[in-house]
């Protein structure tokens, strides 16, 4: 079975393997861009990039429903403990583990990270996963930084780079992660949720088309990709 990589809407992401379900910052109650809610998706992990609340979402409601846990930096997998999360791994930038779903390693990720209730968050992070035998990066909400170049050595089969601009990389910024980055296929995420972050994914799919090697998939809310 192939992995199978779901855009929710916003930064939100599923990752389905042939034996576990991951969620990545499912933010959905409030999206205005998701498809589905908070009460039609389910996880055996969690992964929560950083404290934002678009971020943080329904975490700690389908962590309770599901029994599943929840992975994030310590000040964070401490802060989901203390409020009800049945189960928490906490990792940090740079420190790899190998869950039963593969192994994950969170990157750098150039944000802020304070939580919902104005408690510290840590330091934000992207991911970094290995997946029955599939690279998947996800940037989450970054600026632009070199090292992704680091990160692209590992060979990746897909990456996922927000272009919304303002609060993280925009279009022309995130073209150039993709080159750094090079991965074999790239999906743009947290863009057009509200119109501060409005963006043309398509646009800047031509750019990525014309100046890198790497094949830009433009996917709408609820729609999936195979790795």
């Amino acid at each position: 079975m192939a992995v199978r990589v779901t855009w929710l809407g916003h930064a939100a992401v599923q990752i389905d393997t042939s034996a576990h379900s991951i969620l990545i910052d499912p933010f959905l109650t409030d999206n205005p861009a998701a498809k589905v809610s908070a009460d039609d998706v389910s996880a055996d992990f969690i992964i929560i990039s950083h404290g934002h609340g678009d971020h943080v979402g329904d975490a700690l409601k389908i962590a309770q429903r599901c029994n599943a846990t929840i992975i994030s930096n310590y000040e964070i997998a401490e802060w989901c403990g203390k409020n009800g999360a049945p189960n928490v791994h906490p990792q940090h930038i740079g420190g790899a583990f190998h869950h039963p779903f593969g192994t994950l390693k969170l990157t750098i990720a150039h944000h802020g990270s304070m939580l919902p209730d104005g408690s510290y968050g840590g330091n934000p992070c992207g991911v970094l996963l290995s997946v029955e035998g599939k690279k998947i990066y996800d940037a989450c909400d970054t600026g632009l930084f070199y090292d992704m170049k680091l990160i692209g050595e590992a060979g990746i089969d897909l990456a996922l780079l927000p272009i919304g601009d303002n609060f993280t990389m925009g279009p022309e910024d995130a073209l150039r992660a993709v080159q750094l980055v090079k991965p074999r296929r790239v999906v743009p995420i947290h863009y057009n949720t509200w119109p501060l972050i409005a963006q043309d994914p398509h646009a800047w799919a031509e750019q990525v088309r014309a100046q890198t090697e790497s094949e830009p998939v433009v996917l709408e809310p609820g729609q999936s990709i195979d790795v």
